[in-house]
């Protein structure tokens, strides 16, 4: 029935700007469309994953209102304090969750929380 996850959906206030910081920071190509009301959407890929940056809208779709995406990484000490020099802020963690797996939580330059996950 579900084959595995493809699409992250995050909800920015700057869906392209937010998508050319990620696609920076990843080493990936960012793709942009404009929609048929002149709303910007953007998407990069790695891993796998989709992370998709769709236009914030109050009513439907606040900025912060989605899941907070998890990314694994090999050593989350080096990655936090990359994310960190790139212009993330602390938000939580790092937490021992079990034995030899942590997680922390930071906020990206335009508010969205994103998660860390590893050794």
């Amino acid at each position: 029935m579900f084959e595995g996850v493809r699409t992250v959906m995050v909800f920015a206030d700057s869906p392209e700007a937010s998508a050319r910081w990620y696609g920076e920071l990843l080493g990936v190509p960012v793709r942009v469309d404009v929609g048929d009301t002149g709303a910007v959407y953007a998407w990069v890929e790695t891993g796998g994953v989709e992370l998709g940056f769709h236009p914030a809208d109050d009513a439907r779709n606040p900025r912060g209102g989605s899941p907070v995406v998890y990314w694994n990484v090999a050593d989350l000490d080096t990655v936090r304090e990359r994310l960190l020099a790139a212009g993330c802020e602390h938000h939580r963690g790092p937490l021992a969750i079990e034995p030899g797996r942590r997680i922390a939580q930071l906020r990206d330059p335009f508010g969205t929380v994103i998660g860390i996950e590893g050794p």
